[in-house]
């Protein structure tokens, strides 16, 4: 006699498998509920929470990786969660907190940064970045990530965390292009910095642990101006890495 298969209904599915899905519907939950604290107007929650679904982001496939657990349905739930926690979220918290007052100059600039993010996941799943692109061989990523974008989209909020006698939610008409120029960085093909293709050498590896050790106090005692700074940072890189994409190209290109 064969042996049947069981139904898929019956079929055991390990903790282990689980677990890397659990942390994704952690930062799609983190997302929503950003939504839903920009409602009740507690504006810093709605964006702590979308700060913490890109921690959760970044940790679900080093989790998949540690369990060797990645899956196709992983990869699909982690881009639908992106989309709303980096892309949906951002946007209804920005317009809700600045870009309502502006009407529907402010509702397109929202539409546009979320379709953006949506474009960009869509990129990414249809491997239109193929291995063989330059820019991953050389260690470099396309456009800004999902969770970078929309901590930049949402740069404005934290400069008005920080600022007490500055009130850069009532410039709804500078907001608004800010997003739009996000939205495009999202999209483009410019070479940034990805964090896994970095090297420290040993000799500046307890050097490197202090500045860390640094940027996670100064996150607990001035959260916001701590994140700008990092914003910045990030935003100075995007020329230099274009320099040295160019300057890898040029080095490749010769005999």
């Amino acid at each position: 006699m064969t042996k049947t298969n069981k139904p898929l209904l019956f079929q055991a599915i390990s903790i282990r498998t689980i677990l890397p899905s659990v942390v994704t519907l952690l930062a799609f939950i983190s997302g929503l509920s950003s939504i839903k604290f920009a409602l009740a107007g507690k504006w810093e929650f709605a964006v702590a929470a979308i700060l913490f679904a890109g921690i959760f982001d970044g940790l679900d496939g080093h989790v998949a990786r540690l369990l060797n657990s990645t899956s196709r349905f992983g990869a699909e739930l982690d881009s639908l969660s992106d989309v709303v926690a980096f892309g949906v979220a951002p946007a209804i918290v920005l317009y809700l907190w600045s870009l309502e007052s502006i009407d529907r100059v402010g509702w397109a600039a929202s539409i546009l940064y979320a379709s953006a993010m949506a474009l960009r996941l869509a990129r990414f799943n249809a491997r239109l970045d193929a291995d063989n692109d330059p820019r991953k061989r050389f260690g470099f990523l396309t456009g800004i990530p999902a969770p970078v974008g929309a901590a930049l989209a949402l740069a404005p909020m934290m400069v008005d965390f920080s600022l007490a006698d500055v009130s850069i939610k009532a410039h709804a008409y500078y907001i608004a292009p800010y997003v739009i120029v996000i939205a495009l960085l999202l999209v483009s093909t410019l070479p940034t910095v990805s964090l896994k293709a970095i090297r420290i050498k040993k000799e500046y590896f307890v050097l490197v642990m202090l500045v860390i050790a640094a940027i996670i106090t100064g996150l607990f005692v001035h959260t916001w101006l701590v994140m700008l700074i990092i914003g910045v940072v990030y935003l100075v890189s995007l020329p230099i890495c274009f320099v040295a994409y160019q300057k890898r190209l040029k080095q490749k290109g010769r005999p």
